[in-house]
């Protein structure tokens, strides 16, 4: 396994995130054991869940099952930089969701419960929320991490200006905030690259992509067809660029190597990313994600992956403005 800094912490965590959002809807509470022992056999020190994964309002079940795995010892919350979000909705009154001060004093309380931990490495903020003011959040957070209950802090689904505002505002406060910021990121949405990898890069926060492969898009997509049943999102995907998938396929074969490890060596290439993650529903796809950390991309290879999915022309202003 490979490491790298969480964003300018000093801190280091695995290449790959492991994502648990498949645990219990779709992976048993038994089969989500066996993919997180053997995702720290193979050094995947990263985890990342957050409270609303399970999607029963309320009820944390990822969480549950992440906090039963960690209550049976051995080492395992040693080795883990373990990571979950707040914002989403948790009950049915007017304050239990977003990122009131309120709120996240609550919610980090019930995700310390369920999870079976007295602290939360990575606690981030699942979505921007522009009804509560920076000073608000901030001196929330500054608390727990006073208490010792939040270690680092970090967001996802932030655009590049509200990374720096809060940022910002966290500088006059004379807190470390923002580390990372998990977004939305693969071959077939670059939409960061103009404003939220160069706004990273200069405050120093690690950027965690998450649907590193669109869905499954990115997986083979053309090859399994017909093998799996697929999703109505990952269809829709498929007819969009099925031409581009077509090529990209044709790519992935002619370098002897798998769509989905293309897709993430891809991501890994980028010194601003720090681990994109991974949801395996099985041990096989876990194991077969680790070969995306040997593939070295040429030049050549990165300019052919830009013809069949063009990004957005570069970094902001220079991609639009003369």
């Amino acid at each position: 396994m490979h490491y790298t800094h969480l964003g300018r912490t000093g801190l280091k965590v695995s290449r790959l995130a492991l994502g648990t959002m498949n645990f219990g809807p779709h992976t048993t509470e038994a089969d989500s054991f066996v993919i997180l022992d053997r995702a720290l056999e193979l050094g995947i020190n990263f985890i990342d869940t957050a409270n609303v994964y399970g999607w029963k309002t309320g009820e944390g079940i990822t969480e549950q099952i992440i906090g039963r795995w960690l209550a049976q010892g051995g080492g395992r919350r040693e080795k883990t930089v373990l990571a979950t979000k707040v914002y989403g909705k948790m009950g049915e009154g007017p304050n239990d969701s977003r990122l009131s001060a309120y709120h996240i004093r609550l919610a980090v309380e019930g995700s310390l419960k369920r999870l079976q931990t007295d602290h939360i490495d990575l606690y981030q903020f699942h979505h921007i929320d522009l009804e509560t003011p920076w000073e608000e959040i901030w001196q929330a957070v500054e608390r727990l991490v006073q208490e010792g209950k939040v270690t680092y802090v970090g967001s996802s689904n932030f655009a590049g200006w509200q990374l720096v505002h809060a940022q910002g505002i966290a500088n006059s406060r004379h807190f470390l905030g923002l580390v990372s910021e998990q977004s939305l990121y693969n071959l077939t949405e670059r939409t960061i690259e103009l404003e939220v990898i160069p706004a990273a890069r200069a405050l120093g926060i690690g950027v965690i992509p998450w649907s590193p492969l669109a869905g499954g898009a990115l997986g083979g997509i053309l090859k399994d067809n017909g093998a799996r049943r697929l999703s109505e999102l990952t269809q829709k995907r498929l007819e969009k660029h099925r031409a581009k998938l077509v090529a990209y396929e044709s790519l992935a074969a002619e370098l002897g190597e798998k769509p989905a490890d293309i897709a993430l060596a891809w991501l890994l290439h980028n010194p601003v990313v720090t681990a994109p993650i991974i949801g395996p529903r099985t041990l096989e796809q876990l194991d077969g994600s680790l070969r995306a950390l040997e593939i070295n991309l040429s030049e050549d290879v990165l300019k052919r992956l830009d013809e069949i999915w063009p990004g957005p022309g570069g970094e902001a202003p220079q991609a639009y403005a003369w």
